[in-house]
């Protein structure tokens, strides 16, 4: 129970923190965030926006995506990277929309994850952000804070989920993955921590192994 109310004494407080903390990858529609988070692996979210406007004008649906040319295809992921692999993914889900759901994302995560090149990860980004399905979205910074925080050590993302879940009320989960999400870009570094200027260091067992000094912890913190 001493777990429970750190971990959504931290919640409450990131929330505060991090006011505006969102999906950060632009999308109007369910297939469009699909489709920009299978792009998302291995690069920012700022590269797959500057890449998506012209990838969702040219492919408005999933049927264009099931019959995109490869090559041209593959020209448009190139700014992204992997985009070999990436378009072979996103030819095969618009393929696999088109002849087992009608052309529409489904919006269950047991059909989402049948879809090429998407884990649960992706499939919870898309339900919480274009459903309203709660989902937690257990990516590199998610699951660095988790464990920094002393939530849990376990290193699998399906087991980080779980026992995440089971920490915070589900109503808050795809919030709560935004908010991490948000602290571990702009405060809680891999590398070096601005622990000097983070709102949850006085819960945190890891507070300390970054920079403490307030004035230079917050030099280092990114906004925007």
């Amino acid at each position: 129970m001493a777990l429970v109310r750190r971990a959504r004494r931290i919640d409450r407080e990131l929330a505060v923190t991090h006011p505006d903390a969102h999906c950060e990858l632009d999308f109007t529609t369910p297939l469009e965030l699909l489709i920009a988070t299978v792009l998302s692996a291995q690069t920012t979210d700022k590269r797959v926006n500057l890449t998506t406007p012209v990838l969702f004008a040219r492919y408005p649906d999933a049927a264009a995506y099931a019959g995109a040319d490869r090559a041209e295809l593959e020209e448009l992921l190139r700014p992204t990277g992997f985009f070999r692999a990436k378009a072979q993914s996103v030819i095969g889900i618009g393929q696999a929309l088109v002849e087992r759901f009608d052309g529409e994302v489904p919006g269950r995560l047991e059909d989402l994850v049948t879809l090429p090149g998407v884990g649960r990860k992706t499939a919870n980004v898309v339900l919480g952000n274009a459903f309203g399905v709660p989902g937690l979205t257990v990516d590199t910074h998610f699951g660095r804070l988790v464990r920094r925080l002393g939530w849990t050590d376990e290193e699998d993302p399906v087991k980080v989920e779980q026992v995440v879940g089971d920490l915070i009320p589900r109503s808050e989960w795809t919030m709560l993955s935004h908010r991490l999400i948000f602290h571990g870009r702009r405060v809680c570094f891999a590398r070096r921590p601005a622990c000097g200027a983070c709102s949850v260091a006085r819960w945190c067992p890891s507070a300390g192994i970054g920079e403490t000094d307030p004035v230079k912890a917050a030099s280092m913190v990114k906004t925007g």
